[in-house]
């Protein structure tokens, strides 16, 4: 479509809050060469801040697990069907679904049925598991973009086009991490040994991490009795959830909410001397951090039982996987208990050349990552309209 004629309409659609970050880096991206777009579908804070419209608030698809999908996918269909009546009533030139593959793939099949191109931003983890589903994937997506340089091997394989894009964290986090100028901005000592812990950003991931954490920071500060805890909440809502909870486990953190700005849990992970989290996006932004990480992984029993069935792959972190060894510790499930959290945080504590050479291992993977992610995401969607 050339420039003069109607200003191009990009359906967008993002699941969570990592989403709302890759996608406005892409809008930010797309509006240099279309800067009369229009960006419509469900987006977070930072989407509506580079202009998208949208028509759901973000957190209404933002459900983990298998299980707990079921006891709201009566709304999240209901949810589906009207995005894809509206991305069509506005007469999308392409959708961009970002993440969230149940949901957004089934938006995808609709809109190409109806003759819409299709692009999917981060690819579902087909290669790890369920691989069955790269037929449906096939049929669905016109192109694939992927963060990981594995994912873009899978993909040629299997015949689907797809473009590493690398990661746009990668590319807007310096090489070397400045620990300080994060503590100042939080207000933070200095000369603190500071342990920030990540629950997650849903409520139902921090009801279920909460516990386990709380309880294995107790036991560190039974040997490291000076450290202090710090922990983001990505709004007031769930800083009230932490509070809560912190009170039952008679704990004191320092709570930061997102009057910190969207990126509160990144400024937390970078004021830190070690993370522990849950896994997810988060830990790879602690690797581009620089940060000693312990990942803890819980799910629904019904769901991880589902999810072991069905995997094929060897990590769950994703610095872990990029690196195809285990740089991390990785406790799932039970093994996720305050005892393991705890040996496992005096792991990085207690050995500083064990440290330095997984941090030198994570600038390596910091650099194989900076590949202008948006810029990139956004041209091969420009060549795919163009098509």
């Amino acid at each position: 479509m050339s420039d003069n004629q109607r200003p191009l309409v990009f359906g967008i659609v993002a699941g969570e809050v990592s989403g709302d970050t890759l996608g406005a880096g892409l809008i930010h991206a797309l509006k240099q060469h279309y800067p009369n777009a229009r960006f419509v579908g469900i987006c977070g804070s930072q989407m509506m801040a580079e202009g998208g419209e949208s028509w759901f608030p973000l957190e209404r698809l933002s459900v983990m697990g298998l299980v707990e999908v079921l006891g709201r996918i009566k709304e999240l269909l209901a949810i589906r069907e009207q995005v894809v009546q509206r991305c069509i009533a506005e007469k999308i030139d392409v959708f961009i679904g970002i993440d969230a593959p149940d949901f957004n793939l089934g938006v995808a099949a609709k809109l190409k049925a109806a003759g819409i191109k299709t692009v999917h931003y981060v690819s579902p983890s087909v290669w790890a598991w369920r691989q069955g589903r790269i037929h449906h994937i096939k049929a669905t997506i016109d192109l694939m973009l992927c963060l990981l340089p594995f994912e873009k091997a899978f993909y040629d394989l299997h015949q689907l086009p797809a473009v590493f894009v690398g990661h746009p964290l990668a590319d807007s986090i310096p090489l070397v991490n400045d620990t300080q100028r994060a503590r100042q901005q939080l207000g933070l000592s200095a000369d603190k040994q500071l342990i920030a812990l990540l629950p997650g950003s849903r409520g139902g991931e921090v009801s279920r991490l909460a516990e386990p954490l709380f309880a294995a920071a107790q036991l560190i500060l039974k040997k490291y009795p000076h450290a202090e805890f710090i922990i983001p909440a990505i709004n007031p809502l769930r800083k009230q959830q932490i509070s809560g909870l912190l009170a039952e486990a008679g704990l004191t953190a320092h709570v930061f909410d997102d009057r910190y700005g969207a990126g509160v849990g990144r400024l937390v992970m970078s004021a830190a001397d070690v993370v522990i989290l849950a896994s997810g996006t988060a830990t790879l932004e602690a690797m581009l951090l620089k940060k000693p990480m312990v990942v803890i992984y819980k799910l629904h029993w019904l769901t991880y039982w589902i999810v072991r069935l069905l995997s094929r792959a060897k990590y769950i972190s994703l610095p872990n996987l990029l690196a195809n060894e285990p740089l991390v510790p990785e406790l799932i499930q039970q093994a996720a208990d305050a005892p393991a959290i705890a040996k496992a945080t005096f792991g990085w504590l207690d050995d500083a050349s064990h440290r330095q050479q997984v941090l030198t291992r994570f600038t390596q993977l910091h650099q194989s990552l900076q590949v202008n992610a948006s810029q990139t995401g956004a041209l091969a969607i420009i060549n795919l309209i163009k098509a």
